[in-house]
């Protein structure tokens, strides 16, 4: 009898250790799909460098979706220029980047600074979001305003139009050579641009703010270095840019927070720009933090102007406005055809464009 239950004993034992281990087991798998589910996903977001309208742009944009998005982790990575994010997430180094309507109609071309690079793409670029535009003119020292008038007074004579990578320089340039203006480019650092114009080393150098209101950081550096004026195309230029298909539009001289305007009213030339993922971000993650940007739009601006034009209900008009001159260069993000769509801001034509989702 008593053999009996020691045995009745053992076996109750065994049993309820079993049953412990068995729950350890069902609570350790429970915690470490809890602890995976929580791992959010790594995105390198390229933008330019540091004291340009790109890196101070998604430095803010970054903060809100990184508070709204636990899912994400967005890590700010400055490059030399917007071209390198756009060659980078190509080649598979980075998940973001940010890129124009200039860069993108080069790539989609085979052309210009993408010539040849086709052979190296592993991941084909997609656009899912439109921030702003930039804004390109020039501006010379104020004391050489009864001397070069125009633009074309500045052929022959050395003129800064921004570092190589800059897409901002590459437009300026390309607006120049349509307005037949021969200059020399020279190249200076971004942080001493002031100063090589005031010293006469440089006689014009290039000027820009988002959508036409916000200047690039390096420029108010500038502005303590040197009085410069903005120097505007003349009518027939403005005839050749028009021609050559550059917008153009007129800001308050006011926007670039200087003492003295000099001119009533800056002509410059806009074009689109944005910060952009691709397709290893779902349609819904895309579409969520479309949600999520439009809802913060007006914070977004209060932090850094740049983000105005998507600001007060108008960023799915951008966007479809943006599309209209890019939707043919590279894929659309489905997850941005999502977001147009029940907005009401979706084209037709931009159908076959859309990218095929892979998650």
């Amino acid at each position: 009898m008593h053999k009996r239950v020691l045995a009745t004993r053992a076996f109750v034992a065994r049993g309820l250790t079993a049953a412990l281990i068995a729950a350890a087991l069902i609570a350790t798998a429970a915690q470490s799909g809890a602890a995976s589910a929580q791992t959010p996903k790594d995105i390198k977001w390229g933008t330019g460098p540091v004291g340009s309208s790109g890196h101070k742009a998604l430095v803010v944009l970054a903060d809100v979706l990184n508070k709204a998005m636990p899912e994400l982790r967005i890590t700010v990575l400055p490059y030399p220029g917007a071209v390198g994010t756009v060659k980078g997430f190509a080649t598979g180094d980075i998940n973001g980047y940010y890129g124009s309507d200039v860069a993108l109609k080069e790539f989609a071309a085979d052309d210009g600074r993408f010539k040849g690079f086709k052979s190296h793409v592993k991941v084909e670029p997609v656009q899912s979001f439109w921030c702003y535009t930039l804004d390109v003119g020039l501006a010379i020292k104020a004391s050489d305003r009864d001397t070069i008038k125009k633009w074309e007074d500045l052929s022959g004579k050395n003129v800064y139009t921004g570092p190589l990578p800059f897409d901002t320089r590459l437009h300026l340039e390309n607006a120049m050579k349509a307005a037949g203006v021969k200059h020399v480019y020279k190249q200076v650092d971004l942080s001493t641009a002031g100063s090589q114009l005031q010293s006469g080393s440089i006689t014009g150098m290039i000027i820009y703010a988002a959508g036409g209101e916000t200047p690039a950081p390096w420029i108010a550096e500038a502005s303590l270095a040197v009085d410069w004026a903005a120097l505007n195309p003349s009518a027939d230029e403005l005839a050749k840019l028009k021609a050559a298909g550059f917008a153009s539009e007129e800001v308050e001289p006011s926007n670039f927070h200087k003492k003295a305007d000099y001119v009533k009213k800056v002509t410059l030339l806009p074009f689109y720009w944005g910060f952009d993922l691709g397709m290893d971000v779902s349609t819904d993650e895309m579409y969520k933090m479309l949600k999520i940007i439009e809802q913060h739009a007006d914070e977004l601006a209060q932090s850094d102007p740049s983000f105005r034009q998507i600001g007060h209900g108008q960023m799915a008009a951008f966007q479809k406005k943006a599309l209209e001159s890019t939707y043919s260069l590279v894929p659309i993000h489905p997850g941005l055809a999502k977001y147009l769509k029940e907005k009401g801001q979706w084209d037709a034509k931009f159908d076959s464009h859309v990218a095929k989702a892979t998650m």
